[in-house]
């Protein structure tokens, strides 16, 4: 019997050549063809969801501040539904007994009712406190990272300034949401604002009129910094992770120098399923860590500052932490005062206050400006024009990371200065003098500290070009047949010796002639001139790597010290074997050991 094959093609086909495929697609294939058909999904999706980011533990910092910024709009949301952003006043007579029949603002009195009343309203409350100050500290630990390992370099030097925006931003907004409770702590830094305000010449009283809705406290303000918290600075905030994020894509993640890295090239996992599943696993993280945090640590305990009256204000009142250093530079700021055009006979003229206006205004304006102009400082000095997608280690670049230590350094003296009265009442010191000596360590403490810290970069330098010609310290110490002693070596696997010379010599900017042939000044001489002593001074120390014939000239060194250690192996010296770790049953030295009593 022959079988027959049909060769149609029609519906009826058990035999052509077109894949099967389900002639009815579900409603979520559907779905999907019909978003990808308008907005093109689908091509945008296998470009990107398959995009490799590098793994280090060191990348992990900018998502703490991205997942504590996630749960700072969720407690948000939670706050906003029971929150009354109002001044109007109250008698409070709720659950907390020992501010019954007080009268205060409509905010104090719903911060106490999320607090006491509302079902997880405390814990609400706190995780919200403390994932505000972590986003804020894993920025500023983000951009250390960033700074110090080179990651700011061409073309990422608008992410640079990026992060820095999102970091003035979320100090902005944290100061607008612990001052929106209106206790008694909170309204004292607002009544602070209100002076720094105050002391700009010309605009200070309009801006505070304009703010506060006349002389302050008034009844705007809380309303006011309500709409600019939960409204304006958030959606800035937002817009901006979104072009940080989108810029990271765009340009690829840095990763550090190793094998099979380059430039060119992005060496680890893709983000599905790998990377995304260790995103999420770490926002959990992060999210228990400040729900722990939230249920066991108190934060901010408004009802023990008592609603704000003008009248008063809280003894040993402390901002939050990333608010301290202008507030140290306020009080080891001496007492400087300009008064101008005063009249005859001592008519008031106008006080300028510079012991307000210049640490509260100009130093930070100033330092933030210095900060967010660095990358653009760098490439001015060095020239360098080209795209950077390695790293660099802080080590490699040692005038760079000293000056991050110093800028460090400048801070904390600060932000000590900031709690001189909590240091001189705990620790029993006096207050004058340790304003005094803030007063010199805010100056001398930065040029130590980077005078130290450059050292330390060089000498670990020097201590990477050792290893790279002379292997690595074993501690194993052989004796040569003539006596003598030396320790072994052992050579550095290719994998750490690629990486310890993964990076580039560094280049001095020299000049070109000032006069051409024709005796015409160039045009950028005098700038020239400046990137040139700039360029030394931040170049001139370092130590380059071994060059190629050093590495050879310390190979050859240590092929003959293994040659002439292969003699050595497995014969111990006489007298080193009775170390407790070999067998000396025997052996001939055994008969002259000490006679035991």
């Amino acid at each position: 019997m022959t079988d027959t094959v049909s060769t149609s093609r029609g519906p009826g086909s058990i035999n052509g050549t077109k894949a099967a495929k389900n002639e009815k697609p579900s409603k979520v294939g559907a779905a999907g063809t019909w978003a990808d058909d308008r907005l093109g999904l689908a091509k945008l999706a296998k470009g990107n969801l398959r995009k490799v980011f590098p793994d280090h533990w060191s990348f992990m910092l900018g998502e703490v501040a991205l997942w504590s910024f996630v749960v700072l709009l969720l407690t948000g949301v939670f706050l906003t539904l029971w929150f009354k952003p109002s001044m109007t006043e109250v008698v409070y007579n709720g659950s907390y007994t020992q501010l019954r029949g007080i009268t205060m603002s409509e905010a104090y009195e719903s911060s106490l009712h999320l607090s006491f009343d509302v079902r997880g309203g405390l814990l609400m409350r706190q995780m919200h406190h403390w994932a505000a100050m972590t986003f804020i500290a894993g920025m500023m630990v983000h951009l250390m990272r960033v700074y110090f390992t080179g990651a700011f370099r061409k073309p990422r030097e608008l992410n640079w300034v990026i992060g820095m925006l999102l970091l003035i931003l979320g100090t902005l907004e944290g100061f607008t949401g612990y001052s929106l409770p209106d206790d008694l702590l909170s309204g004292t830094g607002i009544r602070a604002a209100d002076g720094f305000m105050k002391s700009q010449p010309v605009i200070g009283t309009y801006m505070s009129f304009l703010l506060f809705g006349g002389e302050f406290p008034g009844d705007s303000i809380i309303p006011r910094l309500y709409a600019v918290h939960i409204l304006l600075i958030p959606g800035l905030l937002v817009a901006l992770v979104s072009a940080h994020m989108l810029l990271l894509v765009y340009h690829k993640h840095t990763q550090w120098p190793g094998p099979g890295r380059t430039e060119q090239n992005v060496v680890g996992y893709p983000m599905l399923p790998v990377y995304a599943a260790k995103a999420g696993g770490f926002f959990f993280i992060v999210f228990g860590v400040l729900a722990l945090m939230g249920g066991l640590l108190s934060i901010n305990p408004v009802w023990r500052f008592g609603p704000y009256i003008p009248s008063q204000v809280t003894a040993g009142s402390q901002p939050d932490w990333y608010m301290g250093w202008p507030d140290g530079a306020l009080r080891i700021m001496p007492n400087w005062e300009l008064h101008l055009f005063q009249g005859p006979g001592g008519i008031p003229g106008v006080t300028f206050p510079l012991n307000i206006f210049l640490p509260i205004i100009i130093l930070p304006i100033a330092t933030f400006t210095v900060v967010l102009l660095l990358p653009f400082i760098e490439a001015f000095i060095t020239g360098d024009k080209r795209d950077h997608h390695l790293l660099q280690r802080p080590r490699n670049a040692p005038t760079r990371t000293a000056l991050m230590v110093a800028l460090m350094t400048f801070y904390g003296v600060l932000w000590l200065a900031g709690g001189n009265d909590i240091i001189a009442t705990h620790l029993r010191l006096s207050i004058n003098e340790i304003t005094y000596f803030n007063r010199v360590a805010v100056f001398v403490g930065p040029v130590i500290a980077f005078i130290i810290a450059r050292r330390w970069c060089i000498s670990l330098q020097r201590k990477d070009n050792e290893v790279l010609l002379h292997g690595r310290e074993t501690g194993v110490i052989m004796r040569d047949a003539q006596g003598g002693y030396t320790e072994k070596h052992e050579p550095l696997s290719p994998a750490a010796a690629y990486t310890l010379t993964a990076r580039d010599r560094d280049q001095v900017f020299v000049p070109a002639a000032e006069i051409d042939s024709n005796g015409v000044v160039a045009p950028t001489a005098r700038k020239d001139r400046l990137r040139a002593r700039l360029s030394r001074w931040w170049y001139g120390h370092n130590v380059q790597k071994p060059t190629l014939a050093e590495l050879a000239d310390a190979h050859h060194h240590t092929e003959i010290e293994e040659a002439h250690d292969a003699l050595l192996l497995g014969h111990p010296a006489d007298g080193h074997q009775f170390d407790g770790r070999h067998d000396v049953s025997g052996d001939e030295l055994s008969s002259h050991r000490a006679p035991q009593d």
